[in-house]
C-alpha cells in the first residue's frame, strides 16, 4: 500500500459538479470557462493568456511563434536555443521540430536549474532565445538571468509547467519571458487532467498565437477586435500554419476554483518541503548522505517534487533504492528525466550531442530521484515515517 504518493489529487466535489454542469449544457468545447480561466491567468500574471490542451503544446505554441513568418522574431532554421540538459522531452522537441537547432548546457546542481556562469560560453552569433526550464518549481537568479537576456538581445521563453505560483524577486515565474508554458496535468500543482496554458506580454504575440492555436484561422482575432464581416465564409478564414491545440470547457470547468489556490497551494508545498528538509537534515546519516538542494533568499518556491542526490550511490544501486521504497510504500521516480542527452532518442538521432559531457547533470541522471510534495500540508508523523524508511534503504543497499 502507498502511504506517500508522488502525487495528490486538487481535484474537490464542487469542481467535478462544475465539469459536469458543462457536460449536461452540451457546450463542451471551449466556452465559459476557458474564457473566465484565462481572464484569471491574465490578471494574475499581467500577461495575455491562452489555455490549450497540455504544457508540451504550450512549448510548442511559443516555439512555432518564434518561427512564423507572420512574427516579430523570425527565427530561420538551425538558429540556435539554449536548453539545460535537465529537462522534459516536449520542451526539447519543439526546438527540434521548428527547425531551430538546441545548444545543451549544464544545470547547477545546488538548485538544479541551468548554470548562468556556463550560459554565455555557449552564446554564438547565431544563438536567438533561450529555452529557460523552472525545474521543480526552483528557479536560478532570475535578476543575472535577465542581464544576459539583455544583453545578448535573446528570447527567453520560460517554461513553467513545474513551477506555477512561484517567485523571484516577489514576481512570478513565467511572467519574466516574452512567453512562458504552464501544465496542469494530474501530477502538477493544479490540474485539469490534461492541460496547459501560454502567457505573453506582446499584442502582436497574443494574436498570432490565438490563430496557431485554432486551425490557423483569423475567428477568434476578428471577434477580438470587433471586425464585423458579412461574408459567408467569415467564420472560416484561414490566414497561418496552425494546430487545433484547445482547452475543452469541461476541464476549464475544473480548474475555475483551483487557480483561485495557487498562492495557497505554494505555501502548502513550501511548508511540506521545509518539513522534510528539516527532518531528513537532523538525520546525521541523511544528511552525510544526500546533496540538498537550496533555492536563493530572493525566491518563494512552490515546490514540484522534493529532489535527492545520492553522495556515493548511483546507477542500480540507486534504482535498487527506488524498488525498495516502493515495497514500502513510497513512490519516486527521476529527477524530471535526467539528463536528457542521454536518452535513447538523442543517442539514436543525434549523435553530436551525446558526445558532450555534463557533469552536474550526469550526476542527477545517476544518483537522483524524488519525491512527492502534496499541495495539501502533510502530517510530521508521516514524514519522520518516511525519513527512517529511507535511511533503513539507504543502509541495506550501500
Amino acid at each position: 500500500m502507498i502511504y506517500y504518493p508522488l502525487t495528490t489529487n486538487t481535484i474537490n466535489n464542487e469542481d467535478k459538479k462544475l465539469a459536469i454542469e458543462v457536460i449536461k449544457s452540451g457546450n463542451i468545447t471551449r466556452g465559459y470557462f476557458n474564457k473566465i480561466v484565462e481572464k484569471y491567468f491574465s490578471k494574475k500574471f499581467n500577461r495575455y493568456a491562452l489555455l490549450v490542451n497540455s504544457g508540451s503544446s504550450a512549448n510548442l505554441l511559443a516555439l512555432s511563434l518564434l518561427t512564423n513568418n507572420k512574427s516579430r522574431y523570425n527565427l530561420n532554421k538551425n538558429d540556435e536555443v539554449i536548453i539545460p540538459t535537465l529537462c522534459w522531452s516536449t520542451s526539447l522537441y519543439p526546438i527540434i521540430q521548428t527547425g531551430l537547432k538546441p545548444v545543451f548546457v549544464d544545470v547547477d546542481i545546488n538548485n538544479l536549474n541551468i548554470d548562468l556562469e556556463k550560459i554565455q560560453k555557449k552564446i554564438t552569433k547565431k544563438t536567438k532565445a533561450i529555452m529557460l526550464v523552472h525545474a521543480l518549481g526552483n528557479c536560478t537568479n532570475m535578476a543575472l538571468l535577465m542581464k544576459i537576456v539583455k544583453k545578448y538581445n535573446l528570447v527567453l521563453i520560460e517554461d513553467t509547467c513545474e513551477a506555477l505560483g512561484s517567485k523571484f524577486n516577489n514576481k512570478y515565474l513565467g511572467s519574466y519571458g516574452a512567453i512562458s508554458s504552464f501544465s496542469f496535468y494530474f501530477s502538477h500543482h493544479i490540474t485539469s487532467g490534461e492541460g496547459g496554458l501560454v502567457l505573453c506580454k506582446n499584442y502582436r504575440d497574443y494574436k498570432i498565437l490565438l490563430s496557431l492555436r485554432s486551425h490557423g484561422w483569423s475567428r477568434e482575432i476578428d471577434h477580438l477586435e470587433k471586425n464585423k464581416s458579412k461574408s459567408f465564409n467569415k467564420l472560416f478564414n484561414f490566414i497561418n500554419l496552425g494546430y487545433n491545440l484547445r482547452l475543452t470547457d469541461i476541464q476549464a470547468a475544473l480548474l475555475f476554483n483551483q487557480v483561485k489556490k495557487i498562492d495557497k497551494y505554494r505555501n502548502n508545498r513550501l511548508h511540506n518541503y521545509n518539513l522534510i528538509n528539516d527532518v531528513f537534515r537532523k538525520d546525521k546519516f541523511l544528511n552525510d548522505n544526500i546533496n540538498f538542494v537550496t533555492n536563493y533568499s530572493k525566491s518563494e518556491i512552490s515546490w514540484f517534487n522534493f529532489p535527492i542526490i545520492l553522495k556515493k550511490i548511483k546507477n542500480k544501486k540507486r534504482d535498487i533504492i527506488c524498488e525498495k521504497l516502493y515495497k514500502l510504500g513510497i513512490e519516486t521516480r527521476p529527477i524530471i528525466s535526467g539528463n536528457f542527452v542521454k536518452q535513447k532518442i538523442i543517442k539514436e538521432k543525434f549523435k553530436s550531442f551525446a558526445r558532450h559531457q555534463f557533469h552536474n547533470a550526469d550526476k542527477i541522471h545517476t544518483s537522483g530521484f524524488m519525491l512527492g510534495i502534496s499541495s495539501k500540508k502533510i502530517d510530521l508523523r508521516v514524514i519522520i515515517r518516511l525519513a527512517n524508511d529511507i535511511r533503513k534503504v539507504i543502509k541495506e543497499v550501500d
